[in-house]
């Protein structure tokens, strides 16, 4: 059974930095195959896990929407279109959503991406979709139940009022949810006693369980100063240990 895991959380709050990190774990840890979908409209996944985009499903849409080659339907048209996009790497692959939707309606195009989604699914144990606030995304792709929420924010008292708000959108979406935790991103260390009251504060009051603290990171910022891959990352980095032990954590109950 194919497992989905969403990253969310408002711009700035280390989404993107989480998903690459979650994928160095899922690689280390050998849970794969595996799909990471891009669905953030600002999409840099691929740079910091060293990847190059040719193709993203917001051009396939908008190619849906014009003629297609002869003898071939629609969703045939998307699923070998999809699969052209697929970046694949070994133990996992990476499909980018691409620029929001211009105008006209997508409508038979986002049916077309969730047969395709359906199809695609049973390749893989995880896919993990990196979000952006919203997880309008999700619907598209017809992933309505996550296994797994993971909600960014970073050390601040809007970040976690912006954290459980997001949180609390999942309802009238129609999402199930089995598993949501709270992520608090480049926090210092120690953890301030403010901090941590308004952390503790924000899990009491919503759905969601304290994931883990990721302190800030140095060897994580000269990483994307250098513009080398997470995946290429020092074993010996502080925060991989501390992530690791997140993750460990998350993900207890799963089987490799």
């Amino acid at each position: 059974m194919t497992k989905v895991i969403a990253m969310a959380g408002k711009g700035g709050t280390g989404k993107t930095t989480t998903s690459a990190l979650l994928t160095r774990y899922l690689l280390t840890r050998k849970k794969t195959p595996f799909l990471l979908v891009d669905a953030d409209s600002n999409a840099n996944l691929n740079e910091l896990l060293g990847l190059d985009v040719n193709l993203t499903l917001g051009q396939i849409r908008k190619e849906l929407k014009g003629e297609l080659p002869p003898n071939v339907t629609r969703d045939q048209f998307m699923e070998m279109k999809i699969h052209q996009a697929l970046i694949e790497e070994s133990g996992f692959d990476l499909l980018v959503m691409g620029q929001p939707d211009g105008p006209g309606c997508y409508c038979a195009a986002n049916q077309y991406l969730a047969m395709t989604m359906d199809k695609l699914a049973s390749n893989y144990k995880y896919i993990i979709v990196d979000n952006e606030a919203g997880m309008e995304h999700l619907s598209r792709m017809n992933l309505r139940t996550i296994d797994y929420l993971l909600v960014t924010s970073d050390p601040s008292a809007r970040g976690l009022l912006t954290a459980r708000r997001i949180a609390e959108i999942t309802k009238p979406l129609g999402l199930e949810i089995k598993k949501q935790c709270l992520l608090v991103n480049r926090a210092p260390q120690p953890v301030p006693p403010a901090l941590q009251e308004k952390i503790n504060e924000t899990v009491d009051e919503s759905d969601m369980e304290l994931g883990g603290i990721i302190p800030s990171s140095d060897a994580l910022i000269n990483q994307e100063l250098t513009g080398d891959s997470y995946l290429d990352l020092d074993d010996s980095a502080d925060v991989l240990a501390t992530v690791t032990s997140i993750f460990d954590s998350i993900f207890a109950n799963e089987t490799v």
